[in-house]
């Protein structure tokens, strides 16, 4: 057996033996054993996808495992390449893990949710390699159903898990139903379903059958990756589970479901028309601009984390789009650079939005609090956890020498260069794109500066900020591995020029390779464009350590500082109740996109009873609701909800009527089978 597969089952193996572990270990031993096996699975997976990114490639059949249809497992570099970034997040995650259950954090620590963990860890590793409807289907509801369970973890503390694990539980499996509607039709219409059947049969199909499969597959798919306006579960789900999950989920987990719009796209159907690849840029616009603007709205640590999944996977969507609609007009030197840029995104994203959560689990270890308004001062107290949030920040906002910074200058590459394309779409959609990708890097840096200076360093707003302490030291390493990954992918990205050239050719799109494998430097030679990211990151350490000597060398020449008080204006010492909230450094954002956001006021003025003139208090509230989920879900609720009171009315406990409808639907039945006849 290959190094693929045998580092495969060993994934398996692994994520078997830590659901035993977590279902018979002694409490005291219990987070330990989960959190290694789990990361062994995470290693193998790596190890699995390097050698596909290598130009390994695997494939089993295992006719014996599910009846009928069997199990049909296969893997190329495309494959690979999210084997790599599902590993890589769930070995650091499961170091993480260890500390953050091991201290029975929020019901994280209970044997259910232990012994789901590693199970859902391998269905992250194991999903590229289904090579079959079925297997894909198979191993798609595994990954649903476990992550389901472990969001669920904490439902007997807080009734809010309850509501988001309905959210979620009714999402994916809304999805499902299109994902098995979509792929079902594709493999009838092509007369089998393993991949490699699909693969020859999908160019040959009619325009109308490909195009509504295409539109089935993507709903469902763009749904688990969290593109508005399909993202209703993910700001629910994602701040309500334990922290280690939310960054599976985050970081691993929506990876997937970008995974399959390119293999079931490029692929499986061989590319598409225009229309298809617009709906898309259209679909990643939206969830750039909508997504970052909640999370510049939110107050709530995680849920702004969770709009930012949602905000970096639009941008994933336009890079993906843009790679379809080059192909589409047959240049595919720009489909190559848009694909990879949008691939590397997926990379730079998981690394960063990991760390992010990570960190956020070990604020909400410290303080028990996501609220930013309440937080503050853990730049103090927890300083290593403060630094590890403002480096995964950095590449969050997408500004040098972050790791996201040289993703989304390749999608602004390819775009750029996309103008030369004719038509009148490219002459329109283009710009539009580029548009996007800059207010949302602006806005996105409005988020992470208010996360850190309002979150870290503003002086504490609660007793239990004022109180806090660094996590325990299993955390740290966890968060030190993800922070590697960062700074590696920021100053480096060249060395995966191979392995994202590979996985550009696997997924279908032909051409020469988009990128320079390895060095230092980023090189596209169908744009001659090139990036030095070291030398970037050089050059702004030489510049800040130089600003921040300049002052120190001049104060030396000058007379011995004095230590004074400031003046105050006679109004004393400022009060952590006089500086900025993250409520209200989001106001003047809210105001500019006032009517995007439609917030909801409410001014509440108590008067004294002495006197209708003179006010005993004033109470302000502001909130930001969902627009999207206000106006599409909540009436589609309301419906089924008045639907099923109404129905009740069928069900009045006669049995004679029960008896009427049987004999009317089998009079019914009968009917139509003679007309049918």
């Amino acid at each position: 057996m290959s190094v693929v597969g045998s580092a495969l089952f060993g994934a398996a193996g692994a994520a078997c033996a830590g659901s035993l572990a977590g279902l018979l270990a002694p409490a005291r031993l219990r987070a330990a054993l989960v959190g290694a096996c789990t990361a062994v699975a995470g290693l193998a997976g790596v190890v699995a996808g390097v050698a596909a990114l290598d130009g390994g490639r695997w494939s089993a059949d295992l006719p014996e495992v599910l009846p009928l249809a069997g199990v049909h497992l296969a893997v190329d570099a495309l494959s690979g390449l999210f084997m790599v970034v599902s590993g890589a997040v769930v070995a650091a995650v499961a170091v993480y893990a260890v500390g953050y259950a091991g201290h029975g954090v929020h019901g994280a620590s209970s044997r259910g949710a232990q012994a789901v963990l590693p199970l859902f860890a391998a269905t992250l590793v194991l999903v590229p390699a289904a090579a079959s409807v079925s297997t894909f289907l198979l191993l798609w509801e595994a990954m649903a159903l476990t992550s389901l369970l472990l969001v669920l973890a904490e439902h007997r503390q807080r009734p809010a898990v309850r509501e988001a694990g309905v959210w979620y539980a009714v999402m994916t499996h809304l999805g499902l139903v299109g994902l098995l509607a979509g792929l079902a039709w594709f493999a009838g219409q092509v007369g089998g379903e393993t991949f490699a059947e699909l693969r020859a049969g999908g160019p040959e199909l009619s325009p109308t059958v490909r195009g509504t499969v295409f539109v089935l597959v993507t709903a469902a798919l763009a749904s688990k990756a969290g593109a508005v306006p399909l993202h209703a579960w993910l700001p629910r789900a994602h701040p309500e589970a334990p922290s280690h999950v939310s960054a599976l989920m985050s970081a691993a987990m929506v990876n997937l479901g970008v995974y399959g719009i390119v293999r079931v796209g490029f692929d499986l159907l061989g590319g598409g028309p225009r229309w298809w690849w617009l709906a898309l840029i259209a679909t990643g616009a939206l969830s750039a601009v909508y997504g970052i603007l909640q999370a510049a709205m939110s107050a709530d640590l995680k849920r702004l984390l969770a709009y930012s999944t949602s905000e970096n996977m639009g941008l994933v969507l336009i890079g993906i789009g843009a790679s379809g609609l080059f192909a589409a007009a047959g240049h595919p030197a720009l489909a190559g650079v848009a694909l990879a840029a949008a691939l590397l995104h997926v990379v730079n994203h998981a690394a960063f939005k990991a760390l992010l959560f990570c960190a956020a689990g070990a604020v909400l270890h410290a303080t028990g609090l996501r609220d930013l308004d309440r937080l503050g001062g853990l730049r103090a107290t927890m300083p290593m956890t403060a630094g590890l949030f403002a480096l995964a920040a950095l590449g969050a906002v997408a500004l040098p020498p972050g790791n996201g910074f040289i993703s989304e200058w390749l999608l602004l590459q390819s775009l750029i260069h996309g103008l030369e394309v004719p038509g009148v779409a490219t002459a329109i959609v283009l710009p539009l794109a580029v548009a996007v990708i800059a207010l949302s890097a602006g806005l996105a840096a409005a988020v992470f500066v208010k996360a850190l200076g309002v979150g870290f360093f503003a002086r504490p707003r609660s007793e239990q900020a004022a109180k806090a302490t660094e996590c325990p030291a299993s955390m740290l390493a966890g968060m030190g591995l993800l922070a590697a990954c960062c700074v590696g992918l920021a100053v480096l990205p060249g060395v995966l020029g191979g392995g994202l050239n590979r996985a550009v050719v696997a997924a279908g799109v032909d051409g020469e390779a988009p990128l320079r494998a390895g060095g230092l430097d980023v090189r596209l030679d169908a744009l001659s464009s090139r990036l030095a990211p070291l030398w970037v990151v050089a050059g702004l350490t030489a510049g800040v350590l130089f600003a921040s000597a300049l002052p120190r060398l001049a104060a030396r020449r000058r007379e011995r500082r004095r230590n004074a008080r400031l003046w105050d204006c006679g109004g004393g010492a400022p009060t952590p109740r006089m500086a900025y909230t993250a409520t209200s450094f989001a106001e003047p954002l809210q105001r500019v996109f006032d009517d995007v956001l439609a917030p909801e006021q409410d001014v509440d003025v108590t008067h004294a009873r002495e006197s209708a003139y003179l006010v005993e208090r004033v109470r302000y509230q502001r909130r930001v609701p969902d627009r999207i989920e206000h106006r599409l879900y909540r009436p589609v609720m309301d419906l089924l909800a008045a639907a099923g009171n109404s129905a009740r009315r069928l069900a009045p406990g006669s049995m004679h009527l029960y008896l009427g409808y049987g004999f009317f639907g089998l009079v019914t039945l009968l009917v139509v089978l003679a007309v049918g006849w």
